[in-house]
């Protein structure tokens, strides 16, 4: 799939949460696409079960889920976030450890940034982590079980929650969708909450590794509080009052500019 074509259906997503439901008239408006090219787009979306077509248009499947999957994710902030997991991944101890990462962009770049380093245990549920991370010979890496979520590739329920509550790391890095003075960590899926709180439930130190958008935002599934989380690492562009409270809690933060 094209970058524009990836940017195009990504901004459908975005009107259709946004909106609830829109014509085609006006789809077709906003994206300056032909209406050819729009049902191609659409019809793409529905079978990936992303939205349903209706007569005339379109409409999100649940207006209240605001997650948008992995393969369509913003990458446009990828410097930064290299720079924010360049960090976190420095944050490991140098000799033997392990090191629980859940998925996500920003957590794909730590592992990017870990590989090479000896003496690394990788513990992870995101497929797309462990297939970087499993070419690297420095590396051992251990992938849990559990069901596949399409948006994230992520492994999740009980296999999985299970798993992380079977071991114990030195640090968790986890990437996260909303990290908030009220709330901690959160997620859009409950059930990757569940798996992320076991990962961190069980280690060591836990770092959270987001760009600064994230910040103050609070998404529904509450993954881990203020009290269990030691570093933030996050970028200038974060709100101010948010960390200066984060860092008045007791978390360390990191601000990558």
């Amino acid at each position: 799939m094209s970058v524009k074509r990836t940017d195009r259906m990504r901004r459908v997503l975005s009107i259709l949460r946004e909106n609830g439901q829109v014509s085609a008239t006006d789809l077709g408006a906003a994206l300056s696409v032909s209406p050819a090219t729009l049902r191609r787009d659409l019809a793409d979306l529905q079978e990936q079960g992303l939205l349903a077509r209706t007569h005339g248009g379109a409409r999100a499947l649940d207006a209240t889920d605001s997650e948008i999957p992995v393969r369509l994710r913003d990458h446009r902030l990828v410097a930064i976030k290299r720079r924010i997991a360049a960090h976190a991944a420095a944050l490991v101890p140098s000799g033997p450890q392990a090191v629980a990462l859940n998925g996500g962009v920003t957590t794909g770049e730590v592992a990017r940034c870990l590989r090479g380093r000896p003496h690394l245990t990788i513990v992870t549920n995101s497929l797309t982590t462990a297939a970087d991370c499993a070419v690297d010979a420095n590396l051992k890496v251990f992938i849990t079980g559990g069901y596949v979520r399409p948006n994230s590739m992520e492994a999740v329920g009980p296999l999985c929650e299970h798993a992380f509550q079977s071991i114990t790391v030195g640090t968790a890095i986890l990437g996260v969708d909303g990290m908030s003075v009220s709330s901690g960590a959160t997620t859009y899926d409950e059930t990757e909450g569940r798996a992320a709180k076991a990962m961190a439930v069980n280690a060591a130190r836990v770092v959270v590794a987001v760009d600064g958008s994230k910040v103050g935002k609070v998404t529904f599934a509450r993954i881990v509080g203020l009290d269990q989380i030691d570093d933030l690492v996050t970028d200038a562009s974060a709100d101010p009052a948010q960390l200066d409270r984060i860092s008045a809690a007791g978390v360390q933060v990191h601000l990558i500019r």
